[in-house]
């Protein structure tokens, strides 16, 4: 680790190939980011969207140790396991925001904290109302804000749970069999291997899914008072 760039933490290839003694750990890092994005407050600058797309990618790596022996339901299975653990993520982050009530929105800014996020979040559960959860999957910082303001609102906990599983079943399922699927597309019908492009691949889909929650947090939030 002599030559460790602390840059690497944004690269989610770096998770994804990390190793602790020579032991692939890469499964279990990223289940944890996908669990500390959704349900750590501290957790919206870890990489989700492109995170996802290269596990599929990597899956034959990912899986190794614990391959079921066929492609597919080892593709089916990280997929599950990123799931559970969005599903796990955002129940925590409801439990959050059920339990702090309006304190979010009195604390004071801090690194890893910025009061905005939580406007433009509950901005963007006003507008779409239950559907936000799962809306907010595909949107990097709104889906670790969005179950804390559901929390905070007091939504329905048979409907958050609902929209909860689907939200996350669709993210996890979407992005790692579009990155598996393209990746054998492109590999064996025009022979273009896309783990040589991985900078490109992160940087294209940084801008896809960043550009609309970027025009948004651009706008200055509506701060009412009381």
């Amino acid at each position: 680790m002599s030559d460790f760039d602390w840059k690497q933490l944004f690269n989610p290839e770096f998770y994804i190939l990390l190793e602790l003694g020579g032991i692939k750990i890469g499964l279990y890092v990223v289940l944890f980011i996908i669990f500390a994005e959704t349900g750590l407050l501290a957790g919206f600058f870890l990489p989700g969207d492109s995170l996802l797309f290269l596990c599929g990618i990597y899956s034959e790596s990912l899986m190794k140790e614990v391959s079921l022996g066929n492609d597919f339901l080892n593709v089916v299975l990280l997929a599950s396991l990123v799931s559970i653990m969005g599903i796990v993520g955002n129940m925590v982050g409801y439990w959050f925001g059920s339990k702090s009530g309006s304190y979010l929105f009195k604390k004071e800014d801090g690194f890893f904290f910025k009061k905005k996020y939580i406007y433009q979040s509950k901005e963007f559960f006003d507008k779409y109302g239950t559907k936000a959860i799962v809306f907010a999957r595909f949107l990097p910082i709104l889906r670790t804000f969005a179950p804390v303001i559901a929390g905070i609102v007091e939504m329905d906990k048979k409907k958050f749970m609902f929209y909860n599983i689907l939200g996350s079943v669709l993210w996890s399922f979407t992005m790692i069999f579009s990155g598996h699927y393209l990746y054998e597309l492109f590999l064996n019908q025009f022979n273009i291997d896309l783990k040589h492009y991985i900078e490109y691949i992160i940087i294209a889909i940084i801008l896809i899914t960043t550009f609309p929650v970027l025009m948004k947090f651009l706008r200055k939030p509506k701060i009412t008072k009381e």
